[in-house]
């Protein structure tokens, strides 16, 4: 019996949350995942899964001793990546989720920066502005845009991600600039759809006064740089991140409007489960990111320029 190949089954059974999706994940046949676990627990002599014809569950046994399991493998992982270390370059894959602007924009250059830098790294990555299981679906590490209140979760700040409302010269003309936040009551706004409160924008003043402002959605998308090229377009004013309209600011083709107001600020964070340190290649791309992403974002320059002006 080959105790680390029957650990490995037994987490991957827990992760996947099914024999058979964890067969697939260690592309393996189903009957290797079901021996290895039957294997398992006979050595031990517990049951770690209450089974039933749907579904298995963990006992409390079978809990205490996943957790366990975690560490051990991973101790096995960092041993056997510490020698590669040693004697050469980082290998291995990383299965990574990104936000799909976020992650085209920004992310998609460093990354290819850290291939460059490590090309024996193997990159998985889910470009989606959806919410991961990271656990369930097996990713090493997510990159997540905004206040994290889950305390599962351990995080690295990358960069502060602020918005800004803005418009195309050719809209402000047609459409006339609004003055002040209660205005926007009559303007076409373009609205970002994955938010709970779609027709509302919140803002806080130069005070710190948050005012939660009505608004008339005039077109909403689940994209962002659809809804910044639509702004482009003259279609209405957007209230979008500034890593997404920076550079239309910069050549003009934007106009940043209420400037005196602000957008709650969110932070771009890599994210990992407490259940798992960081192996060597998750720690070294983090750490990467980082760095590059330190001080003020390049994309907040144009704000600056525009308040200096």
């Amino acid at each position: 019996m080959d105790r680390l190949e029957n650990m490995n089954a037994f987490v991957h059974v827990v992760e996947a949350g099914s024999i058979s999706a964890a067969a697939d994940r260690m592309n393996v046949a189903k009957s290797v995942v079901s021996r290895r676990l039957k294997e398992l627990e006979e050595h031990l002599g517990v049951e770690l899964f209450h089974r039933t014809t749907r579904q298995m569950n963990l006992t409390d046994t079978g809990r205490a001793f996943y957790q366990q399991c975690v560490r051990i493998l991973e101790d096995v992982l960092e041993a056997e990546h510490a020698m590669s270390q040693f004697h050469g370059a980082l290998k291995g894959n990383l299965k990574v989720a990104v936000p799909l602007s976020f992650g085209l924009m920004h992310l998609g250059p460093a990354i290819h920066e850290f291939l460059h830098l490590h090309p024996d790294i193997e990159f998985n990555l889910d470009l989606n502005d959806r919410q991961v299981d990271l656990l369930a679906e097996g990713f090493d590490l997510a990159i997540r845009i905004a206040n994290l209140s889950d305390s599962s979760l351990i995080a690295r700040r990358l960069s502060p991600i602020q918005a800004v409302m803005c418009a195309s010269p050719a809209y402000l003309e047609r459409m006339g600039m609004p003055q002040t936040p209660q205005q926007l009551i009559h303007h076409r706004c373009l609205v970002y759809n994955l938010v709970s409160n779609f027709d509302h924008w919140d803002l806080y003043d130069d005070d710190g006064q948050l005012t939660s402002i009505k608004i008339v959605p005039y077109l909403k998308a689940s994209n962002g740089e659809f809804l910044r090229d639509a702004a482009v377009a003259g279609l209405g004013i957007v209230l979008m991140p500034t890593f997404i309209v920076y550079q239309e600011i910069e050549r003009g083709a934007l106009i940043p409007l209420l400037t005196e107001f602000h957008a709650p600020q969110l932070t771009a964070y890599a994210i990992y489960p407490q259940t798992r340190h960081l192996s060597q290649r998750v720690r070294a791309l983090v750490d990467f990111l980082v760095k590059r992403f330190e001080g003020t974002p390049y994309w907040d320059v144009c704000l600056q320029d525009e308040k200096k002006t």
